[in-house]
């Protein structure tokens, strides 16, 4: 297993912060190490481009998340 960190989230790319989230995981996995749960995706969201939107706050946590990862993993 590669020693450089998974991959942080893209903001307004789901896919790919999917598999950040997936990546993180594998490596905790393979580490021995248990991490909380992602945060959830937002089942809320209006779609008109609202200021303080939902998915707003989802990459935010999602960011946080990874970041949190890192840090449980001593990456």
């Amino acid at each position: 297993m590669s020693d450089a960190p998974p991959p942080s989230p893209r903001t307004g790319d789901l896919a790919y912060t999917r598999a950040c989230f997936a990546a993180w995981q594998a490596r905790a996995e393979a580490q021995g190490v248990t991490l909380r749960a992602p945060p959830p995706e937002p089942t809320t969201c209006c779609g008109r481009g609202c200021n303080g939107c939902v998915w707003e706050g989802f990459y935010a946590a999602a960011h946080f998340w990874c970041e949190d990862a890192a840090q449980a993993l001593g990456v």
